[in-house]
């Protein structure tokens, strides 16, 4: 009989993998677990069990979430995680590290434990002990509804998740020892020294409620500069965003002056790719060369890069942009040059919602 338990672990400790292998605040609504299998989105049922996704999203918010580690699969039952964690920059490097736990949640059983649905673990003999701790059905498991008082489901996998979840749970798993004793490896060959590399490693994040939509095509800029500007242009029918960031200089530098980015004087970055939800995820390319209204000297233009854009509203938006030939990487907040548009990006919001 499989259970659903989670050993206690003592505030803030440490757990560093040996790797040597014993055998072969957001608001209540949906997360996203983003895996390098692909993403996980989950509906929270902040109505049938308040409190424990209160305090699923409390430990969203605390960070404890992020590069968290699967660190328990059974096959065809479940995966689990929430417990374990990669170390912080801060923090000694590579480790992997316990969930630092608030006070337990009270049980909120109601919700049966069927394929799809997410609950969470606790420990044995203590039904109101769930902390940080959860799991994801990969089977109808029922009998969960009644053991240790039943365990509380607070929400369902939506879309293709389970595909991601699936595949999960298709890994080879392997004894490293403590909770570690069931856990999915991926591109590992045994008896090779396991390393982070291998696990399954996630962050969950809240998911807007903000859809890009063609009101915000308009030219940003970012307020703490007087020179850095882009277009932003959205094509709903292809899915697909296009941005364009430039900066010219007035007059052309002296000779000898060199640039980190494009050429002196002229720097001329566009990015294009598709969107989901309130981001953009883009390629980068790099101009450069030519003459303004001229036929001759071509331009050329080259990969350089990513680019994400994250909207927040119809006025605010983060650009996180990596150019690797260049060394340079970072991120800016931007708004609009006017605002103009603004009304008719909140009326397509609210068409989107009444759809």
């Amino acid at each position: 009989m499989h259970r659903i338990h989670r050993r206690r672990a003592p505030r803030a400790a440490a757990l560093v993998l040996p790797f040597l292998l014993l055998a072969p605040m957001a608001h209540a609504g949906d997360v996203v677990l983003r895996t390098d299998l692909g993403d996980i989105e989950i509906d929270l049922f902040e109505e049938e069990a308040p409190l424990t996704v209160a305090n699923f999203l409390a430990y969203l918010e605390a960070g404890e979430y992020e590069q968290s580690v699967i660190h328990r699969s059974v096959g065809g039952f479940v995966i689990q995680g929430g417990g374990y964690r990669v170390s912080y920059e801060d923090e000694p490097e590579g480790e992997i590290l316990a969930v630092e736990t608030f006070d337990p949640v009270p049980n909120e059983p109601g919700i049966s434990n069927t394929r799809g649905t997410i609950a969470m673990a606790k420990i044995s003999g203590q039904p109101n002990s769930a902390t940080s701790q959860w799991y994801i059905n990969v089977g109808d498991n029922t009998s969960l509804d009644t053991e240790e008082e039943g365990y509380t489901v607070f929400g369902e996998v939506v879309g293709d998740g389970m595909d991601v979840v699936d595949a999960i749970n298709a890994l080879p798993r392997y004894n490293l020892g403590g909770a570690f004793s069931s856990t999915p490896l991926r591109n590992y060959t045994y008896p090779e020294s396991a390393t982070l590399d291998n696990l399954v490693l996630l962050d969950v994040e809240s998911v807007s409620d903000f859809t890009i939509n063609p009101g915000l095509n308009d030219a940003w800029y970012n307020p703490e500069t007087n020179g850095q500007g882009m277009f932003f242009t959205v094509y709903p029918d292809g899915g697909t965003f296009f941005l364009s960031w430039f900066t010219f200089d007035v007059q052309r530098p002296a000779d000898g002056v060199t640039a980190t980015v494009g050429e002196p004087g002229h720097r001329w970055i566009t990015a294009q790719g598709t969107f989901k939800g309130n981001t953009a995820t883009l390629t980068a390319y790099l101009s450069s060369g030519g003459v303004f209204d001229a036929a001759q000297p071509a331009p050329g233009t080259a990969s350089y890069g990513t680019v994400t854009v994250t909207f927040e509203g119809c006025n605010s938006a983060r650009v996180v942009y990596d150019f690797p030939d260049a060394g340079v990487s970072g991120e800016v907040t931007v708004q609009r040059v006017v605002t103009d548009n603004v009304p008719l990006c909140e009326a397509l919001l609210e068409a989107a919602v009444t759809q």
